[in-house]
């Protein structure tokens, strides 16, 4: 197959060229591995290759040798690699020597240095819309966040086909793959997940039947702030909730894996006494994820299109954070303590941000305009400086700007 080019391959490049070695992590299957033989010259392959295994048991340095960028794929296999590969780093004083790429981050190690100023630490998540080919590109989020005026052609999904894109989610090995093939693999992944995959990442044999219970439960509210103590409650079902210390773990596991991609609550400054909420938004690192561990099909989808919108807003927070990863941006939510809501909000190294409401349906955009005009109202812009777009993102139509300044942007039109 041949490979789709990434807005990663142009972060990756950025960084070998002003890092001694680059740290891809991410969710399996989200492509980290092809990305990487794409820019490396020579490549170990820790999971099958027995070679490798017994150079690390007799002169790990050796793996090190030969032409660079050499990739160390799976490296967390093997976590004390990593003291070697600064060592040389520091050693050559080469920018690029070295890739690894991993699925999960190994247990932390007082022994293993920071890597602070020899590593450059990089996310992958699955493919956009628009490397899928499934958005026009036509309106950029960075010219959108630097306030440039949106225009695009109307663009139109059967709610039935989104959803097929929802339930395929960003998935490189699925490419022209039907959705009930996506199906196939959002299911036997959650369930290789809550079998095997969590239990090797803790060291420890996790109850499978526990631990997908957790991921229904988070899949049932995806896009929400559920809290610990309602996710341990749900997780113990009929039998008894689960401790919360417990379902902690379980948490802690998955984000090792990057299985889930929880939304930060945005720390900013306002003029009220409002107080801002705290927790994080729970992702999963795709949308199919919550699809495929509550075994869905698109009538059910459709049937209740209150989940199917959360779904959505899920797929657009994936694709705005690979989109603001192009630039260095990053992604955020707001919510007070008088209720206000903001799906998403983006913000630059430089302090430029910008607001997002997510909608799939086009009338709710007057609401969430309306909500979005109230996050102004509150924030302290002499501090936070004022928001250079304040965006609505819908299933269908065409890009425009209101009269009241807000810009409404089908999601299938956006790129980075």
């Amino acid at each position: 197959m041949d490979y789709h080019k990434r807005f990663a391959d142009t972060i990756l490049s950025e960084r070998l060229n002003s890092s001694g070695a680059v740290l891809i992590e991410g969710a399996k299957g989200c492509g980290k591995t092809e990305t990487a033989v794409q820019q490396s010259a020579n490549i170990v392959r820790f999971d099958i290759d027995e070679q490798a295994r017994l150079k690390m048991e007799i002169d790990p340095k050796t793996i090190l040798t030969g032409k660079t960028p050499l990739l160390l794929d799976e490296w967390q296999e093997f976590p004390r690699i990593w003291n070697y590969i600064r060592r040389e780093v520091d050693e050559r004083k080469q920018k690029g020597q070295f890739i690894l790429t991993g699925s999960a981050a190994p247990d932390d190690d007082i022994n293993r240095h920071s890597g602070m100023g020899r590593f450059s630490v990089m996310r992958m998540r699955p493919m956009s819309l628009y490397e899928k080919g499934w958005s026009t590109g036509e309106v950029s989020l960075f010219n959108l966040i630097k306030g440039n005026t949106p225009h695009s052609n109307d663009v139109t999904f059967e709610l039935g086909e989104l959803t097929e894109k929802i339930i395929l989610g960003g998935w490189p090995g699925l490419i022209g793959e039907s959705y009930s093939e996506g199906f196939r693999f959002s299911n036997d992944y959650m369930t290789l997940l809550a079998e095997a995959d969590i239990s090797k990442v803790s060291n420890k044999r996790r109850d499978p039947y526990r631990v997908t219970r957790l991921l229904q439960s988070l899949a049932r509210n995806v896009s929400t702030e559920v809290s610990l103590t309602a996710l341990s409650k749900d997780t113990g079902g009929s039998d008894k909730k689960l401790d919360d210390e417990t379902v902690a773990e379980y948490l802690s596991a998955l984000e090792r894996l990057m299985a889930t991609d929880n939304l930060p609550a945005w720390n900013t400054h306002i003029r009220s006494s409002d107080m801002l909420r705290k927790m994080p938004k729970r992702h999963f690192t795709d949308p199919s994820m919550a699809v495929g561990v509550l075994g869905l099909s698109i009538d059910n989808l459709l049937n209740n299109l209150n989940y199917l919108g959360l779904l959505f807003e899920s797929l657009a927070v994936r694709d705005l954070r690979i989109y603001a990863d192009k630039n260095g941006g990053k992604l955020y939510h707001y919510r007070d303590s008088q209720g206000l809501e903001i799906d998403a909000v983006v913000e630059y190294a430089n302090g430029v941000w910008g607001a997002f409401e997510v909608k799939l349906g086009i009338g709710a955009v007057d609401a969430a305009a309306a909500n979005l005009l109230k996050l102004v109202a509150k924030i302290d812009t002499e501090k936070t400086g004022n928001p250079s777009a304040l965006t609505v993102i819908t299933g269908n139509g065409f890009a425009y700007k209101r009269p009241d300044g807000i810009n409404v942007v089908p999601l299938s039109t956006l790129t980075a």
